[in-house]
């Protein structure tokens, strides 16, 4: 009976641990965004600031490609979202050299903030080995997302980025060896979204995503794990501001 009663016990360890672990796809605990003061974007993410945080892995997605290395780290301050993305690479892969191209298309890191979960409407950013960006509004209404670019999109409303290449020149098809990215998020952007404005507490859902091409195949890493489509917002991992 006492060796029946074991296995009913183990048993029923192995249903919970599998209903446990079906339940949280993705991401299973929140990334803590870390505060900070206020400090310079170079593209050399070299300030003391960073500091305060530590590297999140990018989980590469598909077969195929070179398993390059590639991370990201995130601050925030009073004023907006700090972002560092860092990846090895071996070609600038992306025929794009102006602002707002399908970028995605070639290189380039993305993240999706998505400050009211409740609503399907969410902050797409890419950006490419060039400092070429793509900023887009996304309603996802049953599963059609179309980005909207956005309006006045200048001074305090207007990403702070600056992108720093390693082992090679800042060119069409060069070769290189990385690329590291930071940028500044400023909260105005983010209008109207609701939740826009974090404070202590505050709960966004998020993903962080690259696309490689070198192989002549699009390549994908994600945080969050997805199954077809950066859009999956559902499956957002969720950040919570210090």
């Amino acid at each position: 009976m006492a060796n029946k009663w074991i296995l009913v016990s183990l048993l029923t360890l192995v249903w919970v641990a599998s209903s446990v672990l079906s339940k949280t796809y993705g991401q299973t605990a929140p990334l803590i965004v870390r505060k900070c003061d206020d400090f310079t974007i170079t593209g050399k993410a070299s300030d003391s600031e960073w500091n305060k945080t530590s590297w999140q892995v990018l989980s590469k997605l598909d077969s195929g490609g070179k398993n390059y290395v590639s991370k990201f780290r995130i601050l925030y301050s009073s004023k907006g979202i700090y972002l560092n993305f860092y990846g090895e690479d071996n070609k600038i892969t992306s025929r794009f050299d102006q602002d707002f191209q399908n970028l995605f298309q070639g290189d380039v890191f993305e993240v999706f903030f998505h400050p009211d979960p409740q609503t399907p409407l969410y902050l797409e950013y890419e950006i490419n080995q060039l400092n070429k960006e793509l900023v887009l509004l996304v309603p996802n209404l049953k599963g059609r997302a179309q980005g909207w670019l956005p309006w006045h999109y200048e001074n305090q409303r207007r990403v702070i980025k600056a992108v720093q290449v390693e082992g090679g020149k800042v060119e069409l098809n060069g070769s290189i060896t990385a690329w590291n990215v930071e940028l500044f998020f400023p909260y105005n952007l983010f209008n109207p979204l609701l939740n826009a404005r974090p404070v202590s507490g505050t709960s966004w859902n998020a993903n962080f995503y690259r696309l490689d091409y070198d192989s002549g195949n699009m390549i994908k890493w994600s945080w969050a794990p997805i199954d077809k489509s950066f859009h999956e917002f559902q499956k957002f991992g969720r950040i919570v501001f210090e």
